[in-house]
């Protein structure tokens, strides 16, 4: 699976995916991550990508020409085909890391996980000329109701939690146990030694009774649901 990452900052992206599972996935050869300057594709002595809003407001805005240029720079092979779908004209999802976009969720991870290449633009400043969104873009995401100063930590999450969903980057199964794969938070997990600090593992767990484990973890995957969901509502 491939990442296109289009960023003004692109060292911001050096070290995350150096470590861990991302790294060994990458080791493998089964993700890519290819990190795009947005600057090299703008015109002019100053490479300018940011501009004053129309309308006046605090705050520069991402030019689009620079966004447009790289995107179908990188990939231009999917553009120039006539069969491609619309608005893009790419097959390759374009999302745009945006605070007003779709929140991203689990379910939000697997259906991007069916793709085999993915690309994502990272706002900046005030974000970026309505029309990248319009006519370039297919999505919109957002990692929650808060906002940052760029797409980038965004990407970034998004990144990670597609890419443990690529076919072998995790041992079969494993994604399938996680919270929010069934719709349930995932049920607590305890390891050696058995007693600490005269705390201990709930002695179902060393019972070796398999059925009676997968129902106590069933049971507390479901109280801690609803637990959650209670706080959300207070």
């Amino acid at each position: 699976m491939r990442f296109d990452v289009f960023t003004l900052f692109p060292s911001m992206f050096t070290g995350p995916f150096g470590e861990s599972i991302i790294k060994r996935a990458i080791d493998a050869g089964l993700i890519e991550i290819h990190i795009h300057n947005i600057r090299d594709y703008a015109v002019g002595k100053h490479k300018i990508t940011d501009d004053m809003a129309y309308g006046g407001g605090g705050g520069m805005v991402m030019k689009p020409e620079p966004i447009f240029a790289a995107v179908e720079s990188v990939l231009a092979d999917e553009f120039n085909q006539p069969s491609a779908p619309s608005p893009s004209r790419s097959r390759t999802p374009i999302i745009l890391m945006s605070a007003s976009g779709r929140t991203f969720t689990q379910a939000i991870a697997k259906e991007l996980a069916q793709h085999p290449r993915l690309a994502l633009i990272c706002g900046h400043y005030e974000g970026v000329d309505e029309r990248v969104r319009e006519h370039l873009c297919t999505d919109a995401i957002s990692i929650g109701d808060y906002v940052l100063t760029g797409g980038e930590l965004p990407a970034m999450v998004v990144i990670d939690a597609v890419a443990r969903l690529a076919s072998g980057v995790l041992p079969p199964g494993v994604p399938d146990e996680e919270s929010h794969a069934a719709g349930l938070l995932e049920y607590p997990h305890y390891t050696r030694p058995a007693e600490f600090r005269g705390w201990r593992v709930p002695d179902v767990l060393l019972s070796g009774n398999h059925a009676e484990i997968a129902k106590w973890r069933r049971e507390q995957a479901e109280r801690r649901t609803r637990e959650r969901a209670k706080r959300s509502s207070e």
